[in-house]
């Protein structure tokens, strides 16, 4: 397991600078066996199935967005809603998970809230031809945020909760730097860094809270 941990974080250190680049052969493979060795990691440890599916799910959605054209965005965006949706399934369906626990911290729920209805009055006028699968996107991600709330905050299932935070972030950040910031935005400079450091930190801390 550790050997494949870090080769999967070694792809993911060398993707790094190759993320603002444009689409090419190399870059689309490193992007996507840093999270299809997260979830090989996860078959060959027994993890929970759903763990296994939803990690395999982002990689294929990985290696769609890598290609940076409409359609593959447009497919990467259903691999990782059915990637978020099995992850919800994960959270509520753990063995330890409460879901009683997702109102007893209502500052995260209504925040998460507050930040769905920003998003859609930010996104809806600018996201053009993908407006229905952004939109549609944006609650199944808020929903992974709300349901990690059920996961309670013990041994490594303590990683749960950061690591959706930051998965939605990574999001967040993504869907501005596509549709809300200009071409020639300073921003763009740190954005595609930031992205992929919450993305794969994400994976990761999902991994290790569930595995």
């Amino acid at each position: 397991m550790t050997a494949l941990f870090l080769i999967a974080a070694a792809c993911a250190l060398v993707y790094l600078p190759m993320s603002p680049k444009p689409a090419s052969g190399l870059r689309s493979v490193l992007k996507t066996l840093s999270v299809a060795i997260l979830a090989l990691i996860a078959a060959r440890q027994g993890a929970p199935l759903l763990l296994t599916t939803a990690l395999a799910l982002c990689a294929v959605g990985d290696a769609l967005l890598s290609r940076d054209s409409d359609a593959t965005f447009m497919a990467g965006i259903g691999a990782f809603a059915a990637g978020h949706l099995t992850y919800i399934a994960l959270f509520l369906s753990h063995p330890s998970s409460e879901t009683a626990l997702i109102f007893d911290r209502p500052g995260f729920f209504w925040s998460l809230i507050i930040l769905g209805i920003v998003a859609v009055t930010l996104l809806a006028p600018r996201a053009g031809e993908l407006k229905v699968p952004v939109l549609g996107y944006i609650p199944i991600i808020l929903g992974m945020g709300l349901t990690v709330l059920a996961v309670p905050d013990i041994g490594p299932l303590r990683w749960a909760l950061p690591a959706a935070l930051a998965f939605i972030a990574s999001d967040l950040i993504l869907a501005t730097e596509k549709f809300l910031l200009p071409q020639n935005h300073p921003s763009l400079r740190l954005t595609p860094y930031m992205v992929w450091i919450l993305y794969w930190g994400a994976q990761a801390g999902l991994l290790i809270a569930f595995l």
